[in-house]
């Protein structure tokens, strides 16, 4: 057995073949992580006072939102890769599975859509918010590890030992000489755990509600991002000098703080989170067809032996 190498090997392909079937290793992880939310966020809601089945409900309309908005952000944002010189056309604004999803899109169409779902279900938005949010850190935590498969979104060149290796097709301009780069997939992955953990410590602790955990939440992952982002070297556009995704962390951020500070002293403590009647209902309907369907207890027969005659057996 050889000596480990001293840096992150990146994999030699991100999709395999399933007859016609291409299997995305980006657009794996992605769907892994949305169901990590929805099950994370439902046990969650449930322990909160909420009633089974409505973080699923609302995920129906949250996720599309939310991969729409991912999707248009990073367009907008990195537009000269579709439209500038060279640019791979609408085509390519539409092959999500390439890799390509602005985070601060996929919040704000995917509040949306949250915001639709919880209004037709009748139920309050913040309470999910604050349910959910652990679940979002978590799935952008496995999202992360679909830009390790792609070789993308890397930092600058390190020969530190976790370094990241990077396939020379896959250099961006005037990098060609460098192999290794900082793994800022496996940053923002280890980041984002780091904020799962906290946020579930901080909620028990403080008993957060209105809308505070998932202000938490915003503000922990922009502190996080801002540095991140000035690891890396891919192309991107700025405003001032400094890259867009920075500025837009820190507006958000402070956002996120006010709305921290606000919340906290104008509605201190936890809401009571109500189910809607139609799934109090539904969970009747569940709990008496699971009466009906349990085997009844038998009666158990005891066998009665009369009294033997006395005089059986005996001489006259």
């Amino acid at each position: 057995m050889g000596p480990l190498p001293a840096f992150i090997p990146s994999p030699s392909q991100g999709v395999w073949n399933l007859g016609p079937l291409p299997i995305r290793a980006y657009a794996l992880l992605i769907i892994v992580g949305i169901v990590v939310a929805v099950v994370v966020g439902s046990k969650r809601y449930v322990a909160r006072g909420g009633a089974p089945g409505v973080i699923g409900d609302i995920a129906i309309w949250a996720v599309p939102f939310g991969i729409v908005g991912g999707r248009l952000y990073h367009v907008v944002t990195d537009w000269q890769l579709y439209f500038g010189p060279g640019g791979s056309g609408v085509v390519g604004a539409l092959r999500i599975w390439d890799g390509g999803l602005g985070i601060w899109g996929a919040v704000a169409l995917g509040a949306l859509g949250a915001w639709i779902g919880a209004r037709r279900l009748g139920v309050a938005l913040p309470p999910v918010g604050d349910a959910i949010a652990p679940g979002i850190a978590l799935a952008q935590a496995i999202g992360r590890w679909g830009n390790w498969f792609n070789q993308e979104l890397f930092g600058a060149p390190t020969t530190l030992p976790w370094a990241l290796q990077i396939d020379p097709q896959h250099r961006p301009e005037g990098y060609a000489e460098f192999a290794t780069f900082h793994p800022t997939f496996l940053y923002e992955s280890l980041w984002m755990l780091g904020v799962a953990l906290v946020l579930i410590w901080a909620d028990k602790r403080f008993t957060m509600g209105h809308g505070r955990v998932f202000a938490l939440y915003a503000l922990l992952y922009c502190l996080g991002r801002v540095w991140i982002e000035y690891l890396r070297i891919d192309t991107a556009n700025t405003i001032l000098g400094v890259r867009i995704n920075v500025w837009t962390s820190i507006l958000v951020a402070i956002g996120a703080l006010v709305y921290l500070i606000v919340s906290a002293r104008l509605r201190p403590g936890r809401e009571t989170v109500t189910p809607p009647r139609k799934y109090v209902e539904r969970q009747e309907r569940e709990e008496a067809l699971e009466e009906v369907r349990a085997p009844k207890p038998t009666a158990k027969v005891t066998e009665v032996v009369p009294d033997a005659d006395p005089s059986l057996g005996q001489g006259t």
